[in-house]
C-alpha cells in the first residue's frame, strides 16, 4: 500500500483534503442571487449544447475538467484547469461545483483546494440529481435538447 500524501491521480501532491458536497436544492439556494456563491460547470461544452444549463446562460461558467479524445472517445484532464479556473475566480469567491453526476466536480474540487481555492463545494450528484429535482434547465436559443 503507497504511503498517504504521494500524488493524486493526475500526478500532482495529494494531501487528505476533505470535499464539501452539497445536495442540488442546498446548491440551488447557494447559486441563487441571495446565496453568495457562484456556479462553476465543469461539464465539456458539448454536454452545455447538449444537455444545458443549470444557471442563465448569460451567468454560466464552464471550465471543463475533462475533455473526450478524438480516439476512442475517451477522457482526458484538462491540463489547464486550475489555471483557468484561477482566471474566472479568486482564491476566496464562494463556488459550487457542478458536472453530469457529481463525480469530475468532487475531483475538480480536490484540485482546486490543493492549489488554494478556500471557498469550492461540490454539487452532489450533479446534473442528473437536478433534473429528477425537477429545477430548471437553461439552452442557448437556437440549441435543441438531447
Amino acid at each position: 500500500m503507497a504511503p498517504p500524501n504521494q500524488t493524486d491521480c493526475c500526478g500532482g501532491p495529494s494531501e487528505s483534503v476533505a470535499v464539501t458536497t452539497v445536495g442540488v436544492a442546498a446548491a440551488r439556494e447557494l447559486i441563487s442571487p441571495a446565496g453568495g456563491h457562484r456556479y462553476l460547470d465543469v461539464r465539456t461544452e458539448e454536454e452545455l449544447r447538449r444537455l444545458g444549463h443549470l444557471v442563465e446562460v448569460d451567468s454560466s461558467l464552464n471550465v471543463p475538467y475533462m475533455f473526450v479524445t478524438p480516439q476512442a472517445g475517451s477522457r482526458v484532464k484538462n491540463a489547464q484547469f486550475v489555471e483557468q479556473v484561477a482566471s474566472l475566480f479568486t482564491k476566496d469567491e464562494q463556488v459550487v461545483l457542478g458536472c453530469q453526476s457529481g463525480k469530475r466536480s468532487e475531483l475538480a474540487c480536490i484540485d482546486l483546494q490543493a492549489a488554494g481555492f478556500k471557498n469550492v463545494k461540490n454539487m452532489g450528484g450533479g446534473y442528473l440529481a437536478w433534473l429528477d429535482h425537477g429545477f430548471p434547465v437553461y439552452h442557448i436559443p437556437g440549441q435543441g435538447t438531447a
